[in-house]
This record gives structure tokens, C-alpha cells and sequence, in this order.
């Protein structure tokens, strides 16, 4: 692959593929001048990489403190660890009571409780699929997966497995939208009747126990081509067909129960997507884009007449109420876009004096400038992403309230730099690093103005758990991470400030992936402890898990739960305290067998291999990579981070040595390629081991300690460069 051709704007030197993109496609219909917004870019860029610098430092600094403490202290104390920590600036004073006051913020995410897609924006087809998630098929989510306790079965269609989809679907009609007497069971007919559903049984018409949940139909008022209810703010919509082999057999000709799923969606710049160059830049920046003017598409098949078949963004839902007038659902999900954090700099740009930008400084610029299309809609336009004017900018990896306050200035330079309005971009703070856990109060109150999101990212915090106290012994084992002290104080505590911080009402509290996107039974049945614990809105990896996971919002009051845990009314938990999230997971080797040790390495390793191989080879960023026992996983930067640093913790430690993790890494890489091997454009990795992902594979755990905060996108990029240089 030939190098980048570099072209120069302004004070910049910028790779010509996105310097292309920008100036034919981004900057066309904001009324910029192309000439003033590179100069205010390399302007911005000047300004601000200085002390984006200083902030990289600073980490540097504290890391250096802590690990020095854990080598000089003989005795563990709780206390004078607590004290160090206050000493060198890593545990702040807590200030006093304050309210966000973010304004106009779209109701999915202020008022609404739901759950929430992370998606790669490399991957257009994706994209699209979670913008698209607004509304999803329970019967299909039911029947296609394992939901209802067994896999799906192959071949046709299984009438009696769709038996148990429809009685499960009827039984959640009766909890959410009940019949005033009876059961959706019993439904022969369905119509609208002078302004209300009216259901036919067999013992006679019945209404609906709260006539107010109707909110329109599609097709005749007497024969409804689908009818539309809400409860607790969502969407429930049941669609009739006669001519459907579902619809056909039900006997109110009931062919599907579709609910509204994915509220919001993260389009992903960051831990999902490979993006290392110029070009891979401008292909982000692109898909995002078209999402925001309307106009991506993604081919997805043929159709019987030859003809190309695209996939684009879903129109809102226009239905008829009760009382004739229209009335509007929106059809897609409320976008976001994740920026990357403050770490890495890009060859995308190169500065007056050749040097690489800060990549989220040039995400900033970029991600709004491109949301500008969805800004400059009128109010009648049928693809506006925020109705409220607003841009949400999700930033992550942010360790402690100076880098926020940094990402909140940054937003502000922007926006004078694109001539918006202060405060039109919104913040949303991924509560990841332990820093930022600890002081979270201070880091939502330097985004007070801008604050829209906070959530736990249980799996970089576990990374940063692990690196953060790396001198301090061994830790136990990934799995049973779960089950510390540190982890559960940390999902509460994030609840708890955030209520007293005035998220309620205002933002969302989020909580965490479920990273097993085959394993639908065991999330339906777990992930209801997210709404429980009063979080507004939890990371699903797909579509139809966002329809079953909607199912737990419909069961779980999130407001009413939220009202409880201000008041103090916490049903049965304590609250979280600095103390509980100071406990570092150390574990006793001893209590550990040869086989249970060597367990844990392969495990790791194949972890590592599985997700690394794709991201250097093929460019994949998020991966389901099969584990050890060939369960799918959804696999990320994040998942990586944890393998690589517990690895890297126990060699330092002495739990394994140098020989031992190679020898996993041989015996894993052909435990991958076996996975691999129906993929045509997979690299093995067997024999040889000479190729870039097994050496990259093998950097991030022999230099993990060396990495800072453990984080895996320097290794990654560097290898990913290189590997398309050979290309």
C-alpha cells in the first residue's frame, strides 16, 4: 500500500483522503468557508495539543506515584493508601451539592428508559441496523434465538415452537397493556371504535383495563392493519395479517408483536472500529454523515429481478389516533457518536511543525461538523436525528475532572470554531477509569452544562483496575472479578452520584454490555438487575437483544426505582463508599491448582489471539470471537485491554513465566485458526508465529506494564500500519 499523499490546508498537512472528504462532502451545505475552517482547524489544533500533552503527563505522573507506593509498602493499609491517594491529587475533595442543568435534550434520553446499541461506524450495514433498532419483531426475538430456554431449530418452521412464542408474547400483552377483563388469549378481533380498541372474545367485547395506552393504528379503523399502545413510554404494536403463515393460524390473525427496542444508539469511533490512517478517518466520518444528512444506504442482496437491494434509514411511524388526527412515533433510534479519548494522535493531520494530532481533538471538529447536517433540518423533516437541535458526543477514557473539563472545553472551542450555539453539543461521560469513579461528582460537575450520559464500562474499568494497582500483587481471576467488592461498589456508586448530581430527568444512567450475543436466555433472565438498579438504559450487542432486553423496561419502573434509591429508599443495598471502591481484587495464589492457572492463561490467550488477529489482518475492530469452550463473545479493545493486562500482571508476579505464556500463545493461535478456517480471508497464524497479529498479540502482555493505563491502541495501531503498508 503506498504511503499517504499528504496535501497541505492552511497551517496542516492533511492526508488528501479525508482533506477530499471534507472539502466535497462535509463542509458542502454548512455554510463554511472551506479556507477559514482549515485555518481555525490548524488554529484549534495549536491551541489545544499543548495541553492534551500535559494531561498525558500527568497520568504518567500518578501511575509512577502509585506503583512506587505498592513497591515501598511492606504492609498493606487501607488508610495511608487512602491518604497517598489524596496527597498526590488522585482522590479529590468532594465539593458540595449541585444540579446538571443540560438543556434541550431529546426526550429518549432525559425521559425515556430503554435500552442503548453501541455500533461500529466503520461498518455502514451495521449502522444502519441499530439506527433501524428503534422497533423490532418479539416474535422473531423470541423464536431466533434462545430465549425461550432451547436454541433455535434448524430447518422450517416449528409450529409448536411458534406456539410457545405466541403464548409468551400474549402473556406480555396481559402484563404491559391488559384487556379490562380476559386475556389477549381469548382476542378474536381487534378494531378502533369510536376512538378506543375495542377486542371481540368469545365471552363478548372487551376494552382495555387503561384506555389511555392506545396511541394510533395503520390500515381501517375496523380491520387495522396494526394498532399502537404504549406503557412506561414505550411502544407496543401489534400487527394483523391474514395472509401471513402466523397471522394466518392465530385466531385474531395476529402476525407479529413488534416492540420499540433501541432508544438510542452509539455510533462508534472508538473501541469497535480499526481506524489508523487518513483513510480509515474519512471512511468513519463518512457513514456518519450519511447518518446524520439521511442518506447512507448499504447494499444487502439481490432481488428476484437481479436489482440491488439497499438498506437505508427507516422513516417515523405515521398513524392515525384514535380520534382521526395523525400522530407521529419516531422510527429510529436517537444517534450519539463516540469520539475517541485523549491518548492517540492520527497521521490523518500533521501540524505546522509535522506533527501527528490529537485524534479526538480532530474527532471533535469532525463528528460536529458532520452533525451540522442534522442541525440545518427543518421541524417537518422526516430523517432528523435530534428534534431539540442538539449534538451528542460521547467521550471516553477520560481519567479524572481536569480531562473532562478538557473534553468541555474542547466542545466550546468547536463550537465557536463551527458558529453554534454554546452548549449545542452535549457530553456524555463514560465513568471507565478508576479516577474518574472516584471523583465521578466532580467529573459530572465540570460537565454540568453538557452533561447528558454517564455509565459504567465495567470492562475498561476492570482493565484500569488492573493496571492502576499492577505493583500491588497478583489479581484473581477475570471471572471472578464479578463477584468483587470494588466492581459491585462501583455499579452502585455510579447510580448513586448521578441521582444526586439531578441525572434524573435530565440524562442517562447507563449500565454496561452483555458481551454474549448467542446467550439471549441467560440476558433475559439477568439483565433486568440494570433497570433494577436504576439505570435508565443498558448496552446491548444487537437488535433482537435490545427488543428482549425493552422487556425489562416494560417489567422495571426506572423511574419510580430511580425516585426510591434518591430518597434513600435502597432496598435491601447499602450505599457504595470510597472505601469499597479503594479494594484492590488481590487474590491468593496458593489457593489455586496448576490446571485452574493454566486454564486462566489459555483462556486469556485465546481471547487475545482471536480479537487481535482481526483487527491487524483484516482491519475488523469488534469481533463475537469463539473462547476456549467456542462460546461466542463479543470482543473489543476493552476485552482486550483486561486479557492483556491480567497476563501481563501475572507474569509480574510470578504466578506464570515467560515460557508458560508462550507456549499458550502457540497452543491458542491454533486453537484460532481452527475457528478461522472457513473464513477465505484469514491468515493462520500456525506454524510459523512470525505473522504481525501473533506479534502484536504477544507485545500487549509483555509490554503491558510498560503501556499507558494499560491500554492496547498503540500496540494496535502500530501493527495495523504496518500491515497495510505490506498490503
Amino acid at each position: 500500500m503506498a504511503p499517504p499523499t499528504y496535501v497541505r490546508r492552511s497551517t496542516l498537512r492533511v492526508d488528501e483522503r479525508l482533506a477530499t472528504f471534507v472539502d466535497e462532502e462535509a463542509l458542502p451545505g454548512t455554510g463554511l468557508d472551506r479556507d477559514r475552517f482549515w485555518a481555525d482547524l490548524g488554529a484549534l489544533i495549536d491551541e489545544l495539543s499543548p495541553r492534551n500533552e500535559r494531561i498525558l503527563a500527568e497520568r504518567t505522573r500518578m501511575q509512577a506515584a502509585i506503583d512506587s507506593w505498592h513497591l515501598s509498602t511492606a504492609v498493606f493499609d487501607p488508610a495511608a493508601y487512602r491518604s497517598f491517594l489524596e496527597d498526590i491529587g488522585y482522590l479529590l475533595p468532594e465539593g458540595g451539592p449541585f444540579t446538571i442543568d443540560t438543556a434541550d435534550v431529546d426526550r429518549e434520553i432525559a425521559e425515556l428508559a430503554g435500552p442503548q446499541l453501541v455500533v461500529p461506524a466503520s461498518n455502514a450495514r451495521y449502522a444502519l441496523n441499530a439506527a433501524n433498532a428503534r422497533w423490532g419483531s418479539l416474535y422473531d426475538a423470541l423464536y431466533g434465538t434462545d430465549a425461550l430456554g432451547t436454541p433455535k431449530p434448524a430447518g422450517p418452521y416449528d409450529p409448536a415452537r411458534g406456539a410457545r412464542v405466541i403464548d409468551w408474547a400474549r402473556q406480555f400483552l396481559d402484563e404491559t397493556i391488559p384487556l379490562a377483563s380476559g386475556s389477549h388469549r381469548d382476542a378474536i378481533t381487534y378494531a378502533v371504535v369510536d376512538g378506543a380498541v375495542v377486542v371481540e372474545t368469545a365471552s363478548g367485547p372487551v376494552g382495555f383495563a387503561d384506555p389511555s395506552c392506545f396511541v394510533g393504528y395503520l390500515g381501517r379503523a375496523q380491520k387495522p392493519d396494526s394498532l399502537v399502545f404504549e406503557h412506561r413510554g414505550l411502544g407496543i404494536e401489534i400487527e394483523f395479517d391474514d395472509t401471513d403463515q402466523v397471522g394466518f393460524d392465530d385466531p385474531a390473525h395476529i402476525a407479529d408483536v413488534r416492540l420499540e427496542a433501541a432508544l438510542t444508539t452509539i455510533v462508534d469511533m472508538e473501541d469497535s472500529v480499526a481506524a489508523v490512517d487518513g483513510a480509515d478517518k474519512a471512511h468513519v466520518y463518512r457513514n456518519w454523515l450519511g447518518l446524520m444528512t439521511g442518506s447512507l444506504y448499504a447494499p444487502i442482496g439481490v432481488d428476484t429481478l437481479g436489482q440491488t437491494v439497499n438498506r437505508a434509514l427507516a422513516s417515523d411511524r405515521r398513524l392515525v389516533a384514535g380520534d382521526g388526527s395523525p400522530t407521529v412515533r419516531r422510527g429510529r433510534a436517537l444517534l450519539l457518536v463516540r469520539n475517541v479519548g485523549h491518548l492517540m494522535t492520527t497521521p490523518a493531520v500533521l501540524d505546522a511543525s509535522g506533527n501527528e494530532a490529537p485524534e479526538g481533538l480532530l474527532d471533535a471538529v469532525m463528528t460536529v461538523l458532520c452533525a451540522m447536517h442534522d442541525l440545518r433540518k427543518g421541524a417537518g423533516d422526516d430523517m432528523r436525528n435530534s428534534l431539540t437541535g442538539s449534538v451528542y458526543v460521547v467521550k471516553p477514557k477520560m481519567h479524572g475532572p481536569d480531562e473532562v473539563a478538557f473534553a468541555v472545553d474542547t466542545m466550546a472551542r468547536v463550537e465557536a470554531m463551527l458558529g453554534l450555539e454554546p452548549n449545542t453539543v452535549k457530553l456524555g461521560i463514560m465513568d471507565e477509569e478508576r479516577r474518574t469513579t472516584l471523583n465521578l461528582k466532580e467529573c459530572i460537575r465540570a460537565a454540568r452544562h453538557r452533561c447528558v450520559f454517564i455509565n459504567t464500562g465495567f470492562l475498561d474499568r476492570t482493565g484500569d483496575e488492573i493496571h492502576t494497582s499492577m505493583q500491588a500483587g497478583p489479581m484473581v481471576r477475570k471471572n471472578d472479578m464479578r463477584a468483587q467488592r470494588w466492581l459491585a461498589a462501583y455499579e452502585d456508586w455510579n447510580v448513586d452520584v448521578g441521582l444526586e448530581c439531578g441525572l434524573r430527568g435530565r440524562a442517562q444512567i447507563g449500565k454496561g454490555m452483555w458481551a454474549a450475543p448467542d446467550r439471549m436466555g441467560a440476558m433475559l433472565e439477568q439483565k433486568v438487575a440494570h433497570p433494577r438498579a436504576g439505570a435508565s438504559c443498558a448496552w446491548v450487542p444487537s437488535p433482537t437483544a435490545a427488543v428482549l432486553h425493552a422487556t425489562h423496561y416494560h417489567r422495571v419502573d426506572v423511574a419510580a426505582r430511580q425516585a426510591e434509591l434518591a430518597l434513600g429508599v435502597r432496598a435491601g443495598r447499602r450505599r457504595a463508599s470510597v472505601d469499597d471502591l479503594l479494594t484492590i481484587p488481590l487474590a491468593s495464589v496458593s489457593a489455586w491448582t496448576p490446571e485452574e492457572i493454566e486454564e486462566e492463561l489459555d483462556n486469556n490467550c485465546q481471547g487475545i489471539l482471536g480479537y487481535v488477529v482481526r483487527w491487524i489482518d483484516q482491519g475488523i475492530g469488534c469481533s463475537k470471537v469463539p473462547d476456549i469452550h467456542d462460546v461466542g463473545l463479543m470482543e473489543d479493545r476493552a476485552t482486550c485491554r483486561i486479557s492483556s493486562q491480567h497476563i501481563a500482571n501475572w507474569l509480574l508476579h510470578k504466578v506464570v513465566d515467560e515460557s508458560q505464556v508462550r507456549r499458550a500463545f502457540r497452543r491458542m493461535a491454533a486453537v484460532v485458526d481452527r475457528q478461522n478456517a472457513d473464513d477465505p480471508a484469514y491468515e493462520p497464524m500456525a506454524p510459523r508465529f512470525e505473522g504481525l497479529a501473533f506479534r502484536a498479540a504477544c507485545q500487549l502482555v509483555f509490554s503491558g506494564t510498560e503501556q499507558p493505563s494499560g491500554y492496547t491502541e498503540p500496540i494496535l495501531h502500530s501493527h495495523r500500519l504496518d500491515k497495510k503498508e505490506q498490503a
